[in-house]
Order: C-alpha cells, then structure tokens, then sequence
C-alpha cells in the first residue's frame, strides 16, 4: 500500500507516517508547508525520527496544497490521509479567516480534484473536528446531529467535509471524514491547552484558563486517532461516510488542571481569563459508528495518555538542557 500523508511534520500528521512506515507500507510520501503557525523547529523535530531512520518507504516533499503541482504528488497513492489544515479556534476570526479558508477549504478541494483526476486513489481520509458540533443539544453527540459551529474556524472543517461528500457523491470518490475530539498526547502542537499545561506546571510558569474551568471536553489519546486512520483506510464504508473519533473522557477543564498536578508533583499557576469566542461549554462524542463501521474504539485512558504526554515533556527538556538546542516544548 502507498500512502500520501499531508500535514506530516503536525502533530498527528507525524504520529500517523510512522505508524504506517513501522507497519510496512511500501511507500509513506509526507508532504508539509511548514506554515509559520508555530515555530519551524518544532515540525522539523517532528519528522525528525522519520528522516534519520533511514527508511527507503518514506519520503518529504515541502509543498505548499494551496498552489502546488498536486498530480505528481497523489500518483501512484493507494490512501490520502488529509491531516493537513490551519488549527485553532481563537485564531480563526477577523483577518485571519484568509487563511482558515485557503487552507482548510481551498486546499483540500485541490487535493480532491487531484485525486479524481489521478483515477488511482482508493480511499481518501480526511481530518475533520469535533468543532463542527458547536455546542450540541445532546451528548454524546452522534454523527446525525446538526452540525452548528461556533467559530470560523469549525465552518471551515465543515465546509471541507462537505466537499469531501460532494466529491464522493459526484465523482465516486471514497471519502471517509473522521471528527477529532480534542486530541493530546507527546509531540502535541505547543499552543494546545494540554502542550501549556504541562509545560506551566512543570516549569512554573501561569496557564491561561478561558472561563471557570467548568468547560468539559472529550480528550482523545493520539495513538487512538492514528489507529482510526489506519482502520478507515480500509473500511468497507460509502462514500462520503462521516465518523466520530473521541476518547470517551468528557472532563472538566479543573479536573484537568488538578490530575496534571497530580502527575507533575507540582500543581500549574492559573491565569485567569475570559471566555474565548468560539469556545463550546462542552464536547462529547458517540463512538458507536466507529465501533460499527471501522471496528474502532478507544483504547488509551486520559491519566495513562497524560501520563505519557508529561513523560514526553519532561524528556524533551532533558534533551534541551542536555544539547542547548531548540527543542519542542
């Protein structure tokens, strides 16, 4: 099986080439923009494992979706994974839309055009957000409920998720949109809420906490999110099909706070805030279509995953210390 995985120097995206280089699939093309989101340094640590290990199935290309010769990169591509995509809520609004709509609606339309156009790909895999939901009038949320997003930045997922359908509807193509619930873990993109906690408690510096801390979300581990990928690439599954990924720990932001305490040894300073726009008071998703259609269901805990995540941190700052170099908390 060959595989093009955009967004691979990301946080999932990364997570997600080496499980599948490490699962043997014959050829891994990795493709990034290296977008000034966060710093650079930190996408290339990313991907750094991938490159020094040598492996002849994996390849990068630095390509930007939005403008790139897009024919070349999904010949001969059995699977697209589509990580790739402008994040974050708070960010989305005012002049930044620009951005959030080239890379999340426009992008993504390219990558689908190519692959009809390719006539070769067999599934495409697109990474979709529990942002779609808005806040839901029920939990767990199912795929069925209205999506109705609360900020600009959930239109966009939305709109790409649509297209998503349309191509499969239109065109034959065989889409498959999974919704991420809050995902965490090592390596997790250092303007993430998790990434800033850790790093203030271990570090002693203050964390902005938007709101009481009464916001509840469904964490999802990101070993589980990569598993989910590697299951919906083969999945017999209609075009189009739309599918929750949540790790089914629908936890209050203070209960967060206090089980990262816990596991640093060292509770994080809290700089309160006000509410941010676009922020839901709740996230929860239904797992039962996944269970049903892809045989997925989450395996890893939030205290085991957080346990894992400050691990991460604590030895990625050895490593600094050790080297003096740029590292990627």
């Amino acid at each position: 099986m060959r595989a093009l995985v955009t967004g691979v120097a990301g946080f999932v995206g990364s997570h997600l080439a080496e499980r599948l280089v490490a699962d043997g699939w014959s050829s891994v093309v990795g493709v990034d923009a290296f977008t000034p989101y966060y710093d650079r340094s930190v996408k290339s640590s990313n991907v750094s494992s991938l490159l020094s290990s040598g492996s002849p199935s994996f390849s990068l290309v630095e390509a930007d979706l939005r403008s790139a010769r897009l024919g070349p990169l999904v010949d001969g591509v059995d699977v697209v994974f589509h990580q790739a995509a402008q994040p974050g809520v708070r960010s989305s609004w005012s002049d930044g839309f620009d951005d959030y709509v080239s890379h999340n609606v426009l992008a993504t339309q390219r990558l689908l055009e190519a692959c009809v156009a390719s006539g070769g790909v067999g599934r495409f895999v697109y990474a979709s957000s529990s942002s779609v939901y808005g806040n839901a009038p029920r939990y767990p949320t199912s795929e069925d409920e209205l999506p109705r997003p609360q900020s600009p930045y959930g239109v966009t997922k939305l709109a790409a998720e649509h297209l998503c359908s349309v191509y499969g509807a239109n065109h034959g193509l065989s889409t498959v949109a999974l919704r991420y619930f809050t995902v965490y873990g090592p390596r997790q993109r250092p303007d993430m809420a998790m990434h800033r906690l850790i790093e203030a408690a271990l570090r002693g510096g203050s964390f902005p906490q938007y709101g009481d801390g009464s916001q509840v979300r469904d964490f999802t581990f990101v070993d589980d999110i990569v598993r989910g990928n590697v299951l919906a690439a083969s999945a017999d599954v209609a075009p189009g099909t739309v599918c929750n990924l949540a790790g089914g720990a629908s936890t209050s932001m203070s209960e967060v706070v206090a089980l990262v305490g816990s596991l640093v040894g060292q509770a994080p300073l809290l700089a309160p805030s006000g509410r941010a726009l676009g922020d839901v008071e709740r996230t929860g998703g239904s797992t039962e279509r996944a269970r049903s259609l892809l045989g997925w269901s989450p395996a890893v805990g939030l205290e085991e995953g957080l346990r894992r995540q400050v691990a991460w941190h604590v030895a990625s700052s050895s490593s600094d210390d050790g080297e003096g170099e740029a590292g990627t908390g």
